[in-house]
């Protein structure tokens, strides 16, 4: 019998004008909704604290061991379910809910400037598009060099690379929190599967 497969759900608490984080909320509806038999899902919200982030990342990934972790963060610019391919290590200024920014303005010293995830996001908002949920999905190469991107990078490089970041837009631009768990499933689905498609294919995670 094969071995149910690990994923990780994040999503963040409140922060600046976001008094609800649509983020957690629609990953506590995935919970709801679950991955199916297959799947354990894991749920946990983040803290907006870059020293937080440095501490419980780590933890999930070394308590769970899972094949995928998934965090989800709130945009306020964002009008669609945007699927971010690459976490930046650097440019990080902007004070988090502590009123604290890292000293050298990046995740990890001397790390590579840019990691991306070993899954292909194109390829995913493909697949959910064709499988018409009513939820737009795009791609982006700059999640924002907030607590969004720093997370992100941190999990890019603790699992080296089976990790995804997908950014919501608030609750009710347009979309209800069920349907951004809905598509949020889809996702997360889509993205399990073409990862074991491309199991055993090297992948270049680091820019050059």
């Amino acid at each position: 019998m094969e071995q149910k497969k690990t994923v990780i759900v994040t999503g963040f608490e409140p922060f600046g004008e976001h008094a609800v984080n649509a983020s957690w909320v629609a990953v506590q509806e995935l919970e709801k909704l679950g991955l199916g038999h297959d799947v354990k899902l894991h749920v946990s919200e983040v803290p907006v604290e870059y020293q937080a982030v440095q501490t419980l990342l780590p933890a999930l990934w070394k308590q769970h061991l899972p094949q995928l972790v998934v965090h989800v963060g709130v945009s306020g610019m964002a009008t669609t379910v945007t699927l971010e391919q690459c976490g930046h290590n650097q440019g990080y200024m902007r004070l988090d809910n502590c009123s604290f920014c890292p000293e050298s303005r990046c995740c990890l010293e001397g790390g590579p400037d840019c990691i991306h995830s070993v899954i292909d996001m194109d390829t995913v908002r493909k697949r959910v598009d064709s499988a018409g949920l009513g939820v737009s999905v795009s791609v982006s190469k700059d999640a924002g060099r907030y607590l969004c991107d720093y997370t992100y990078y941190t999990s890019l490089f603790l699992g080296e690379g089976r990790s995804a970041f997908v950014h919501v837009p608030p609750l009710g631009k347009p979309y209800s929190a069920e349907q951004l768990a809905r598509a949020l499933r889809a996702v997360i689905l889509e993205m399990l599967e073409l990862m074991e498609n491309n199991k055993g294919k090297k992948h270049c995670l680091h820019d050059q």
